[in-house]
């Protein structure tokens, strides 16, 4: 069979670039490792961050949309995004950090199994700093052009939550087609992982009924989960097609290749693989420094660039 490997990445809604790159880049320290696109909507920047070399797991990515009104919160949603931290003293870190910065942040609770300080950026979307031992360090490499010292750096994503109307439709689709594990939980709350995995990249998932969320900014637009190559990304199109879901075939995305489908309460899923990769993609494009585009979108250039709106370019996301 098979195996998914874990979180790829997960994609946002901003209202403004700049201020989500003075967020993530500069306050939360995480590389910018790619400045690009929507392509299926290239007036409004597609922004990734992750770490030194934006290996999948560690990759958080937003559109642009600056029309975009707050979100109305609801069910049937992606709620929170855990991001992973090395051993207690990093709260400490973290909470004098974001008392420099004005930040709000939770007292320390337990969030997925672990000790978190829960906050959210300033589009409202809701985040938690999750503690995880150093098992996560042999995937993780630190950005020497970080504000945040190498001790203290997010290193991955973490626990990413989902709150559904129908709970038990979600745990079939995360156990029967993707043979992810039940790790814990009861019929409110119930934590999953891969079964391949050594205990990252959970979806805790959340029962509520009510209102769909109404999305705007600050709201999750979907989660990928990683597999090996598109070999296997054809076997998932497949077995995702088998289901019932209505995929959209492979799509080369050029950075990755992946499918999308939307599950029984209409949370979007991507299945991406792993390359080739955000980083050293484009010759002679340093990675974040430099609005990078698909070859088959270059013939567009200055149409595109056009229609953006100012952002740090050319060394101001590495000084």
């Amino acid at each position: 069979m098979a195996t998914i490997l874990g979180h790829h990445h997960i994609s946002m809604l901003t209202k403004n670039a700049q201020e989500n790159n003075t967020f993530y880049n500069k306050l939360l320290g995480m590389r910018r490792v790619k400045v690009t696109v929507n392509q299926d909507d290239p007036s409004m920047y597609h922004l990734f961050y992750g770490d030194n070399k934006g290996r999948p797991g560690t990759e958080l990515s937003f559109f642009e949309m600056p029309m975009a009104a707050n979100t109305r919160r609801g069910t049937n949603a992606i709620t929170r995004i855990g991001l992973f931290v090395r051993g207690e003293s990093s709260l400490s870190y973290w909470q004098k950090r974001f008392d420099e910065y004005s930040v709000e942040y939770s007292d320390v609770t337990n969030y997925g199994g672990r000790k978190s300080l829960l906050f959210e950026d300033g589009d409202g979307l809701r985040l938690a700093l999750q503690v995880v031992d150093d098992e996560a360090v042999s995937r993780f490499e630190s950005w020497d052009g970080s504000d945040v010292p190498e001790e203290y750096q997010i290193m991955s994503m973490g626990t990413v939550e989902m709150t559904v109307r129908r709970i038990e439709k979600m745990e079939r689709t995360l156990t029967t087609l993707f043979d992810y594990v039940k790790v814990s939980g009861d019929e409110n709350k119930r934590l999953y992982r891969p079964s391949g995995s050594d205990g990252h990249s959970e979806i805790l998932v959340k029962f509520k009924d009510g209102d769909r969320e109404r999305p705007g900014r600050g709201s999750v637009h979907h989660l990928a989960i990683n597999v090996e190559n598109e070999e296997t990304l054809q076997y998932w199109d497949e077995k995702v097609t088998e289901r019932g879901f209505r995929s959209t075939g492979v799509v080369d995305r050029h950075f990755f290749k992946s499918l999308y489908f939307r599950e029984s309460n209409g949370i979007m899923f991507e299945i991406a693989t792993n390359g080739p990769g955000l980083v050293d993609t484009t010759p002679g494009i340093e990675a974040g420094e430099k609005l990078d585009l698909p070859p088959f979108m270059e013939a567009d250039r200055a149409e595109i660039e056009a229609k953006l709106s100012p952002l740090d370019m050319l060394g101001d996301n590495n000084k």
